[in-house]
């Protein structure tokens, strides 16, 4: 990246990081979303974005993996559900690609071109988590055949008795549309404000004198 990205990382590590893990923290409370409805496509984009190199690495998947230790107790001990499998550490590997992802793209591109590059990220998560689900088939659905019919299932129907995965589709785009134009929204707003700030002229006088600080006084 650029000079001008660098600055962009420089100025957003203050407050960008604690807000990106609070929104993404507060998403995956149970129950408060629908399922795969969710911020994280969003965070490790933006992170990659936005965050200065090692953090945007580490703190994200930091949290993700804190997060969902959380969560597997809870449908544990509360659900009685074993939802740990380890085709979960396939995420991560996607979470990682639409992190470098967001590496690729510059804090200084058009809004469009930012949200096309969340938008993407939600579709690599959504085609390759799904693939991995009909290819390792974890929970042995029967209807995940190893052929074509049985991908385009796992594409678009699903098992019976759940949500169909173009639901879940759905839901990951709009998820992760919604969270990246927040993110990158909120930064494109404040870099204007802090654009127009820095072109503000210097107060004058009513003479239009240019008005000079006082230098202190030196002590005896």
């Amino acid at each position: 990246m650029g000079v001008s990205s660098r600055l962009v990382k420089e100025k957003s590590t203050p407050w960008l990081p604690i807000a990106l893990m609070a929104v993404f923290a507060l998403t995956r409370w149970p129950g408060l979303l629908p399922l795969n409805f969710s911020a994280a496509y969003a965070l490790v984009f933006c992170a990659g974005l936005y965050l200065p190199r090692p953090l945007a690495w580490w703190l994200p998947m930091a949290t993700m993996l804190t997060t969902d230790l959380l969560l597997n107790l809870y449908y544990y001990f509360a659900l009685h559900l074993d939802a740990f499998k380890a085709t979960q550490f396939v995420n991560y590997l996607v979470y990682a690609l639409i992190l470098w992802l967001g590496t690729r793209f510059s804090p200084r591109a058009a809004f469009l071109r930012l949200l096309s590059g969340g938008l993407l990220g939600a579709v690599l998560f959504y085609l390759i988590t799904n693939t991995a689900s009909w290819l390792f088939n974890p929970f042995g659905n029967p209807e995940y055949a190893k052929d074509w019919t049985g991908w385009l299932t796992a594409l678009t129907k699903g098992t019976a008795g759940y949500a169909q995965t173009w639901e879940f589709f759905r839901n990951t785009l709009l998820s992760g549309g919604l969270f990246t134009g927040l993110f990158v929204g909120s930064m494109k707003l404040s870099e204007s404000t802090e654009s127009a700030r820095e072109k503000e002229p210097p107060k004058t006088t009513g003479e239009g004198e240019q008005v000079e600080e006082a230098a202190p006084e030196e002590s005896a």
